[in-house]
């Protein structure tokens, strides 16, 4: 039986889901990459909440306005983050087609 959130439920959600999302930002800002993986699974967790039980119903008044400012603010974080796994990510690539191509070489000249 699917339980339908109340407009306060599916805010104070996305609500929380900014206090994940900041501890994302610091995550990425430590290099604690294993953290943020583990937050990212949190934060996935809430989004599963959201489709399952109700950000169907259309808000009005203060919880709309709590709830785009949720979003905003996840938005910008998003953002921050980024940019601190860009760089991260470009590196951790090249070092595995480096990894790869030496693996090529090896197994074409056996060196």
């Amino acid at each position: 039986m699917m339980m339908t959130m109340s407009g306060q439920e599916v805010v104070s959600v996305y609500e929380t889901m900014v206090g994940i999302t900041d501890r994302m930002l610091d995550a990425a800002s430590a290099s604690e990459w294993d953290l943020l993986a583990e937050l990212e699974k949190e934060c996935a967790a809430c989004v599963r909440r959201l489709k399952a039980d109700g950000d169907g119903q259309p808000l009005a008044g203060q919880e709309r306005q709590r709830k785009v400012a949720a979003i905003r603010r996840m938005l910008d974080t998003d953002r921050q983050i980024r940019d601190l796994t860009q760089p991260w990510m470009a590196h951790l690539s090249a070092m595995i087609g480096n990894t790869a191509t030496e693996r090529r070489v090896v197994r074409a000249y056996g060196v």
